[in-house]
């Protein structure tokens, strides 16, 4: 499984690497910079043709892809020859004016940004639904031995709370507490809450989880124990359990939540007394849980979350601002890496992420075909607008970094010289290098770990 969750998901990453590449080769050609040669894929070329001065081609491996303008490494060229001056061939990437290569280099993440404003207001546009839990919580440490107060317990949040609003933002499920906390780590959120149906306002801030750089509450979500199917030739199939029953207590202690059902049974031992109230009656069964992991083969009832189907317009709307959220968590997160996340951790490299895009499709398409075209949809537009503001960090070799180079030949109306280019790009190198080899050793650690 591991294997096919990397290879779709290598393709999602190609997708959104050949989206980038097609933003400079349009962008290239409309400014005047010939374009030598654009390739789906990398590698040898299998198949292609030439037009316009520009060879289309398929390459062996078919993932991302790549834009080659011209001259646009003809600063090695002219060190290597010893010239004081880049040649300024007609039609060349440094013969073009700055302000034009500045746009055949901003069009790469552009076109990421595009492309995940088009695929978020597609999905919304079509409307979805998900299965999540409800946002009444409980605390962990009502059930862990913690050797500090979570962030929940200093806020002053209680078992049984429901969580109706975070930072401003309504809060309607679970996943949506999920979400908040996970985006907003050493950020303080306003949290309106309901107690004893009494309305309370809290402010919370989620502690960093410094080995992904998430947010961290301290809190489950409150399920009622109630099955909504037993597994096939599960311990509950033979213990008479059925989809509907809810449960009421184990070996006599009360059970409130699923919680309080899956400690009972791990202190329980083999068999259980499982007390369920099915059609208005009581009934007692006995089952022995399996002895790896201590569970019985039930899933428990969960909340359906439905999004309406929202006009062209609104749809547009919402996926610029879904985006435009995304981007603002992206700056957020580089500036959590300088508070004690650990890279190899943080900063995943091609495989964690092609592992990552293929197990959110397989397990949304096991769900369903909508699910899992909408958890793709959503992923491979969190990526492109990640890629979008990757590449525009002024780091040479990276987009952001020519464009600064770009920006300094502009203000100085003189072009450098190919030494300090050469330089500059060694610069950026050594930090993209760098961060590669944190990125695959967290990859290979992560691997180890599976």
């Amino acid at each position: 499984m591991m294997i096919l969750n990397i290879l779709i998901g290598l393709f999602g990453l190609g997708a959104v690497i050949f989206v980038h590449e097609l933003g400079h080769l349009v962008a290239a050609k409309l400014v005047g910079i010939d374009v030598e040669a654009f390739s789906l894929g990398w590698g040898r070329k299998l198949v292609g043709f030439t037009r316009g001065g520009t060879e289309y081609r398929i390459s062996v491996f078919p993932i991302g892809g790549f834009c080659k303008m011209k001259g646009e490494r003809s600063y090695a060229t002219a060190l290597e020859n010893d010239e004081d001056s880049i040649p300024q061939e007609p039609g060349s990437y440094f013969a073009a004016a700055p302000w034009k290569r500045i746009v055949a280099l901003l069009a790469g993440p552009f076109a990421n940004i595009l492309f995940a404003i088009a695929v978020v207001s597609i999905v919304w546009g079509i409307g979805f639904q998900f299965e999540t839990f409800p946002n009444r919580i409980i605390l962990a440490s009502d059930y862990l031995e913690l050797q500090e107060p979570t962030p929940a317990d200093i806020a002053g949040l209680k078992t049984g709370d429901v969580i109706t609003s975070l930072g401003g933002e309504a809060v309607t499920s679970y996943a949506d507490v999920q979400q908040m906390i996970a985006q907003n780590a050493l950020e303080p959120l306003r949290a309106e809450i309901t107690r004893d149906g009494q309305r309370l306002s809290l402010t919370v801030t989620p502690a960093l989880t410094k080995e992904t750089g998430a947010g961290y509450l301290g809190v489950y979500s409150w399920v009622e124990p109630t099955i909504e199917s037993v597994l096939p030739d599960s311990p509950a199939e033979a213990a008479g359990f059925q989809s509907g029953d809810r449960i009421v207590s184990v070996n006599g202690v009360p059970v409130q939540h699923t919680l309080d059902f899956g400690v009972e049974l791990d202190k329980s031992g083999s068999p259980a007394a499982v007390q369920v109230s099915r059609s208005g009656s009581l009934l007692g069964l006995q089952v022995s849980p399996n002895q790896e992991d201590q569970t019985i083969g039930v899933a428990f009832r969960t909340t359906t979350v439905r999004t309406p189907r929202l006009g062209l317009l609104g749809a547009i709307a919402k996926g610029t601002t879904e985006t435009v959220k995304t981007l603002a968590i992206s700056v957020r997160s580089l500036r959590l890496l300088f508070q004690g996340v650990e890279l190899t951790s943080a900063v995943a490299g091609p495989v964690r992420i092609s592992y990552y895009i293929g197990d959110v499709a397989t397990s949304g398409f096991a769900i369903g075909f909508g699910e899992g075209l909408r958890s793709l949809s959503n992923f491979l537009a969190l990526l492109s607008t990640v890629l979008f503001f990757m590449n525009l960090l002024p780091i040479p070799v990276l987009d952001g970094g020519q464009i600064i180079l770009a920006l300094l030949e502009w203000i100085r109306r003189r072009p450098p010289r190919p030494r300090s280019i050469y330089r500059y790009q060694l610069v950026g190198s050594v930090v993209i290098v760098a961060l590669l080899f944190f990125a695959l050793f967290g990859d290979i650690l992560f691997l180890a770990g599976r």
